[in-house]
């Protein structure tokens, strides 16, 4: 692992940990601030929830995903699920935020561009191979290699046709 990496992990991922802490601390609250995200997807599940219980599992899938980030295990998977919650947070955020005067309203603004930064910062995290080849790569050396050795059984195949054949007609 770089350097870089050693420390911009844990540095992006404290973002999170922090936030979901906070998020654990204030389940009232963040079930509030959520409630137009959570009302559906408690809907939507086969077991009855209030949604407090839903923020606090949001809130502890942040902080889980945020420390295997940190840590560099599972990063990629967890940095999927920390810009997925992080997407979540950001628009409860920006739809309950007070905009009743001018510094609200650029305070607003200046989270929704804070929160859109780390969303990307996460989604960078979960495109990071380490320096290994990623899934895309290795499927494509795959393929190049199974046309050249289809290609060369082709070519042994028409070989023995073409032996067999003269051996056949004795030309």
């Amino acid at each position: 692992m770089t350097i870089v990496r050693a420390l911009a992990r844990p540095m992006l991922a404290s973002s999170f940990i922090l936030s979901g802490i906070d998020r654990l601390r204030n389940a009232e609250q963040t079930a509030v601030s959520l409630g137009p995200v959570l009302r559906p997807l408690g809907a939507a599940l086969p077991v009855e929830t209030s949604q407090k219980n839903l923020a606090r599992v949001i809130a502890g899938t942040q902080v889980g995903a945020g420390v295997l980030l940190a840590t560099g295990k599972f990063a990629r998977p967890a940095a999927v699920v920390l810009a997925l919650t992080a997407g979540l947070n950001t628009v409860a955020e920006y739809r309950n935020a007070d905009q009743s005067t001018k510094e609200n309203r650029a305070h607003r603004r200046n989270q929704l561009g804070k929160n859109i930064g780390l969303i990307g910062g996460a989604l960078l995290a979960s495109v990071d191979t380490a320096g290994r080849p990623g899934l895309a790569w290795r499927s494509e050396k795959l393929v190049e290699a199974g046309k050249k050795n289809t290609k060369k059984q082709l070519q042994n195949a028409d070989k023995q046709v073409r032996a067999l054949a003269h051996d056949v007609t004795g030309q």
